[in-house]
């Protein structure tokens, strides 16, 4: 299957959605590292992006999609959310990195059979609640398009008119949307992130987002029965579940079926200590950083829990979250392998730029986990739907 991805960004979730089937025409991202990263694993042949076709590195703005039409099963990507972020500074729609109407041009262009759109949980915020309704009636009626002195005020109530008309002549999408928390998802980090996804109104199919596959009670009733310091080899002297879960664990009559959590010491196994320099050398990007510290609102991730969301570096947290809390209470940087681990990139992928850069690219990124289990889904539908058609 045919996509196009955009904002693509070190690749996350366009890796994701090529696990589940999907091989990107066109690439676009204006960010020069991550292009060079891209650039670079493409080169190597490396799997997950070996075989995506053109990378163009510019602003999306300069980038037609016309010719695509009738060629793709999907458009996807991440539009910038440091307008939604949390830790950003909320200017949202008048953000000039606002670019989600670049990703509904892309749509509107490209004409694609489905589309998969997804940001930070912050654009879910009432601050921005009208805001975010506005995306989805972009995303769902693409050929309305907002005029050139049109307030998107104005543009949103002509939408709702639309909408409620029940014209469906054109192009049309039916469009879902839901926060998804990565760690029920067998990502070992706690990281939501809200998802668009759409269907062309021609195809017409059902489609529900995919249910949960891990759970925090797994995770629990493994530690409080011993069977996850079991697999860890972990001395009994040093086995200490989160005292915030103790109460919930002596709540639980028997084994939770879906699988744990999964964990930072489960994401870093294999790994070895990157102070030890010899050894740490032989995996891509394990370098120590020094210099972390501790400070309110900026603890680190606790080993024997999902890690906190690492972020990009900005905005006054300079890699505040991207630590480790070691079960004797000190803390130090993730390594970029450590970080790449914990947002489920392969072993074998290799990151451009300093400390700093590299972990901006991850901390933006989609885990790659978590774009493949909505991408197969999405995939599945699509391919169920042109065996039907022969």
């Amino acid at each position: 299957m045919k996509s196009l991805e955009l904002f693509a960004g070190a690749g996350g979730l366009g890796m994701g959605l090529h696990a589940a089937g999907f091989v990107p025409r066109r690439v676009v991202e204006w960010d020069r590292y991550c292009c060079d990263t891209l650039r670079e694993n493409q080169a190597r042949k490396i799997a997950s992006v070996g075989s995506w076709d053109e990378i163009i590195e510019g602003d999306v703005r300069n980038v037609r999609f016309g010719d695509l039409e009738g060629k793709l099963d999907l458009v996807s990507g991440g539009p910038p959310c440091q307008p939604f972020s949390l830790g950003g500074k909320h200017q949202a729609y008048n953000d000039s990195r606002d670019m989600f109407p670049q990703a509904i041009r892309a749509v509107r262009e490209a004409r694609p059979k489905a589309f998969i759109f997804e940001n930070v949980k912050g654009l879910t915020r009432d601050a921005f609640r009208n805001y975010f309704e506005y995306i989805r009636l972009q995303m769902e009626h693409p050929e309305v398009v907002r005029s050139n002195e049109e307030a998107w005020e104005a543009h949103h109530s002509r939408l709702e008119r639309h909408h409620t008309s029940g014209q469906r002549t054109g192009l049309h999408y039916r469009v879902v949307t839901r926060l998804l928390n990565a760690a029920s998802y067998g990502v070992p980090q706690r990281r939501e992130r809200v998802f668009f996804v759409g269907f062309r109104d021609d195809l017409d199919l059902e489609w529900s987002f995919p249910n949960e596959t891990h759970s925090l009670d797994a995770l629990i009733w493994d530690q409080a029965k011993g069977t996850y310091w079991d697999r860890h080899d972990v001395p009994r002297e040093q086995r200490a579940m989160s005292a915030r879960w103790s109460a919930r664990a002596a709540r639980l009559d028997e084994a939770p079926r879906s699988p744990a959590w999964r964990t930072v010491r489960d994401a870093l196994a294999g790994l070895p200590d990157p102070q030890h320099a010899a050894e740490a050398a032989a995996h891509l990007n394990h370098r120590y950083q020094g210099g972390a510290r501790s400070y309110p609102g900026h603890t680190g991730s606790p080993y024997d829990e999902p890690a906190k969301t690492l972020k990009a570096g900005v905005h006054g947290v300079p890699g505040g979250e991207n630590m480790l809390l070691k079960p004797d209470g000190t803390v130090r940087y993730f390594t970029v392998r450590e970080s790449a681990r914990i947002q489920t990139f392969p072993d074998d992928f290799l990151f451009h730029g300093s400390w700093t850069e590299t972990m901006r690219q991850l901390g933006n990124a989609v885990p790659v986990t978590l774009g493949k289990v909505v991408g197969e889904s999405v995939a599945s539908l699509l391919k169920k739907t042109e065996k039907s058609k022969r």
